[in-house]
């Protein structure tokens, strides 16, 4: 189990993650690789508290991200293409938004 002080660094770390998602709208999706790293190293480090679903929460919004974004590549050139960026977009500003608003409530995200 982690005491209070861990819990703020873990915070920490989840917040941050959330920051590089959304920045790798800017950078082309490398931050976003960076933020799975993150998580996948510390995973174990939260389970059984209210921020493994943020961990959580956050790895499955990267890799649906990164099979938008690839889907979106191969199809380059095609109205599909646009819609699948489109929506992989709409997809990961909606879930960094609500994992967020959660974090910084201090609850879990569903």
């Amino acid at each position: 189990m982690i005491d209070s002080t861990e819990y703020a660094e873990y915070k920490k770390i989840a917040a941050t993650v959330y920051f590089l998602q959304i920045g790798s709208l800017l950078v082309a999706g490398l931050p976003l690789l960076v933020g799975i790293a993150i998580n996948y190293f510390h995973k174990d480090d939260v389970q059984g508290t209210w921020l493994e679903s943020h961990f959580d929460w956050q790895i499955k919004t990267a890799w649906v991200t990164v099979l938008g974004l690839f889907i979106s590549g191969i199809t380059f050139g095609s109205e599909f293409s646009l819609v699948v960026m489109i929506l992989t977009i709409v997809y990961l500003v909606f879930r960094v938004f609500n994992g967020r608003k959660a974090l910084i409530a201090h609850d879990p995200i569903r």
